[in-house]
């Protein structure tokens, strides 16, 4: 077994890299004049299973990062170089250009460029740049010897051997902290943190083990009739199973029989996946609908904890348990709350040597005019919610403010909120530019002097999927959701007869 600990291991020399990382983000901080590259790599390094589940969708997913040029609209010194395996548009590059500098759209067109590895297969773009020394080669030309940063999506051996050819630090990793995200382990996180969790047991394999943690939970809870298994490594709602514990007459089930109905309804792959490992948890109960929000928060290499935002989720799916959108921020009575507890849980992070972003996933259980926040997830990686965070941070500058859970703009002091979706439908057959002409011709298009609009993102999936990714950002709640309606609108009658 190799020796972490010697000079010319991957771990040692990975350390010796990340010790420029502070310099590095000076070095590309928003008004930076200093001439610099930050190299996003939206690499989606997951378990197999999901890559499969979502080969089609990569290419859009991955088109995200674009936003990340963005930036250009506020630091002269910047260049942007986004590593993707299918190439965006023209005409998408060059609206991104546009919004970023509309007094000098070629001016920021010439400095943001994509790296394209033309790689249909279901791996994460890291992987993909490692197997092609050839395109590493010309990114390492174009750092030209210039300070620079890889901001990841999130950050695993692979990401890190990237980063290692570039010999460019990045704002994640280590990888070898990878699995403090894991369900199991990001339970017992939140327990050291004193953040709430829902009743449940970690480190189950099996459906006997599941069997015996449902109950274990019942001694406690002896009504509990919901539950959830989700597995160690999964992400976005993928690898979460609902189940009941009882027959549909009312009647509760035996150890036994509980075993054998998770061992018949739950998918084969589920149950194969859960051998890796898995947790059980109590669905958490309250009156009426339960609020999912998250919040964001992004760990400085000097150890200090930011908190960047906090979202209401949007989630679908058979079981109500996938990612499909936001709204930003997440409600006032309850944002301090889980900015607190995700402050905690990135203090543990940050002293096991933690960087770059972390997000942590609530369900607030409502009791009369009383909100419980339950932390249920740990994102040690961008997530759903970053690219339209990206948008907002880049074209209206401001700062959020964690104790009155609302963001304050810069240039006008007001409040800014956002609807978000990744997966608007849009007639089939529109191409880009008709999705972006449709949208400008009606006047929702990011308005620069009011600091409000839309913005378009994943336009790689009209193809594939017929959708598109919207941001719609407003002064007011309201606002932002009459803007997300009327886009949506625009767009679902774009192309038609």
């Amino acid at each position: 077994m190799a020796d972490p600990d010697d000079p010319a291991a991957p771990a040692a020399r990975f350390r010796r890299l990340q010790a420029g990382l502070a310099q590095a983000l000076a070095a590309a901080g928003p008004g930076s004049t200093t001439p610099h590259v930050v190299v996003a790599l939206p690499s989606h390094s997951m378990p197999t299973r999901l890559l499969d589940h979502n080969a089609s969708h990569l290419p859009a997913l991955e088109h995200r990062a674009l936003l990340d040029g963005l930036r250009l609209a506020h630091t002269p010194g910047a260049h942007v170089v986004v590593v993707v395996s299918e190439a965006p548009a023209p005409e998408v590059l060059d609206h991104y250009a546009w919004l970023a500098r509309p007094d000098d759209p070629d001016a920021a067109r010439r400095r943001m460029t994509c790296l394209v590895v033309p790689d249909g297969s279901a791996r994460g773009i890291a992987a993909k740049l490692l197997s092609r020394p050839d395109l590493l080669a010309r990114l390492r030309a174009q750092l030209a010897g210039r300070p620079a940063v890889v901001e990841p999506w999130n950050v695993t051996e692979d990401e890190a051997a990237v980063a290692l050819a570039l010999d460019t630090p990045v704002n994640g990793g280590p990888p070898d902290l990878w699995h403090l995200g894991f369900k199991s382990a990001s339970r017992r996180l939140f327990r050291r943190g004193g953040v709430p969790v829902p009743p449940g047991v970690e480190d189950v394999r099996d459906t006997a083990d599941v069997a015996a943690a449902v109950v274990d939970l019942h001694r406690a809870s002896p009504s509990a009739d919901r539950f959830v298994v989700k597995l160690d490594n999964s992400g976005a709602g993928e690898g979460n199973w609902m189940f009941s514990t009882s027959t549909a007459g009312g009647r509760r089930l035996s150890q036994e029989a509980l075993a054998e109905r998770i061992s018949t309804e739950a998918p084969g792959w589920f149950l194969r996946d859960l051998r890796a490992g898995g947790v059980v948890e109590q669905w958490v109960a309250g009156t009426g609908s339960l609020p999912s929000p998250s919040a964001q928060v992004e760990l400085l290499p000097d150890g200090e904890v930011v908190v960047r935002a906090t979202h209401e989720q949007v989630l679908g799916g058979p079981d109500g348990q996938v990612f499909t959108g936001s709204r930003f921020p997440a409600d006032p009575a309850y944002s301090a709350d889980l900015a607190g507890h995700a402050t905690a849980v990135a203090r543990l992070l940050a002293d096991r040597g933690a960087v770059g972003w972390a997000s942590v996933d609530f369900v607030v259980a409502r009791h009369g005019r009383r909100h419980a926040p339950f932390a249920v997830d740990l994102n040690l990686r961008k997530g759903g919610t970053s690219h339209s965070l990206a948008a907002l941070q880049h074209l209206v500058p401001g700062t959020y403010d964690a104790a009155g859970g609302r963001w304050v703009a810069d240039a006008d002091g007001g409040p800014r909120h956002y609807r978000s979706s990744d997966a608007v439908p849009v007639n089939p057959g529109t191409d880009a530019a008709a999705a972006l002409s449709a949208v400008d011709a009606s006047g929702s298009t990011f308005d620069h002097a009011r600091g409000t609009g839309a913005v378009l993102h994943m336009l790689a999936a009209l193809g594939p999927h017929g959708t598109v990714g919207v941001t719609a950002i407003g002064r007011t709640a309201a606002e932002a959701e009459t803007l997300y309606d009327d886009v949506a609108a625009t767009l679902a009658a774009t192309g038609g007869p």
